[in-house]
Order: C-alpha cells, then structure tokens, then sequence
C-alpha cells in the first residue's frame, strides 16, 4: 500500500494513499481535525458529565497515532488517568514516524520519545507511556476480532464508507454498541445520512454536532444510561 507524506493546511502532516484516494487526517490541518472530533467534541465532553477516575478509550484506526499523542497530552495536562487501546492493521513504518511533525507543531518537543514508543513498541501489551497514560495496541481487523473489555469513549476513525464500507454497518456499531460502558459515547467525522441510521438501529442515540474547519457536521453516539430513551 503505497503512502504519501503530505502537509495539511494547519502546517501538520497527515499520510494519503493514493491508490485508495483517502488520506489519514482533514487536508483542511490535520491537528485542528483531531482536537476538535476526538478531544473536544469526544474526551472533553465525556470529562465534562463523568465521574472521576479511569477513562478507558478505544480507538478504530490508530493510523498516524495522532489521535492517541493528543489523548495523551491531554491527560497529562488534567492528571486525569486514561487507558488507551487501539487497533490497526496496516502501521506505520518507524521512519514513517519519525518524519510526522506532530510534536514540533504543538511545541511539545518532550512527548516526541513517547509518540515514537506508541508506533515502535510491542503489541497487545500495555505500554505505561506517562503517569497518567497507559497504551495497549493490537494488530488486527476490527471485522475479525472480539473484544470483550468496555469502554467510557470511542474514537472512531476508520477511513471512509467509500473505502471501507464493511466498517461503518450496523454489525459494526452493534460490536461497538457492545463494548461502550453507559453514558459512553462514540465520535466520528462522519455525518452520512447510512452511518447515522446505522448507529441508530444498534441502539444508538445520535447526535449532529458541527464538525472541523472544512467539514459542517460530524456525529455523536451515546449509549444512554436509561433504555427507555430509544
């Protein structure tokens, strides 16, 4: 699978893969996209509502593991303890990684030993990378696995439908339906009209929320403490 290095309008690098003509984050500034779905429409209003404690995240494509170095930072600056689990079928190369510019664009020339530990160290193992932030990965499809821990939180950011339809079907937000603890919620870039219908017939409650620079909207998936809600 042929990948690209390229430079996204906020100056962050995101990777595109031209014979599938997807690219792993918004050309609109990779960073910009991920704090606003992910840390700020996901964590921070999961922490918003939350009781203390462990939030436990799973992520649907660790791709770049942008998402994962934001997540980190941010339980770092709050003290707020978070375990992190991501699958991903197809990493990164380890000098792919290295060229990433994330932590240079965000000043946090410190957390760069740590985004190179989340690509490089072993799989399905727990990686303690700070004080405040435990990281596990597995090599796998998602189609093919089962998981039988729960989670506060899921980022879900596997490509798009048109490249991966088998991921966005309501089998998929069943298994995740499944796995999310209640009150939890699952965020994604994507607002098709399908994908919403989908989350929907898996028992969602779903939400339209204003999305990132260049998108209008993205969605919100809750699985509501009270049943009664659906």
């Amino acid at each position: 699978m042929r990948q690209k290095l390229i430079l996204t309008s906020d100056g962050s690098h995101s990777i595109e893969i031209p014979d599938m003509q997807v690219t792993y984050h918004s050309v609109h500034g990779a960073i910009q996209e991920s704090m606003h779905i992910f840390i700020q429409a996901g964590l921070h209003h999961y922490w918003r509502y939350a009781a203390a404690g462990l939030t436990r995240i799973f992520e649907m494509g660790m791709g770049t593991g942008l998402n994962a170095l934001l997540t980190m930072s941010e339980a770092d600056k709050t003290r707020q303890p978070v375990f992190y689990q991501a699958i991903e079928l197809y990493p990164l190369e380890n000098a792919q990684v290295k060229e990433l510019n994330y932590c240079t664009r965000l000043n946090r020339p410190d957390l760069q030993l740590a985004f190179e530990k989340l690509h490089s160290e072993e799989w399905d193992k727990d990686i303690i990378l700070s004080p405040y932030f435990t990281f596990r990965k597995l090599r796998a499809s998602f189609v093919n696995t089962s998981i039988t821990e729960k989670y506060n939180l899921v980022y879900y950011d596997a490509f798009a439908p048109a490249a991966q339809p088998e991921l966005w079907t309501k089998e998929i937000f069943e298994k995740l339906y499944a796995m999310l603890l209640p009150g939890g919620s699952l965020v994604t870039y994507c607002s098709k009209g399908d994908v919403r219908r989908a989350m929907q017939q898996a028992g969602f409650h779903v939400q339209k929320i204003p999305g990132p620079p260049g998108k209008r909207e993205m969605q919100r998936a809750t699985k509501l403490l009270d049943k009664t809600h659906h």
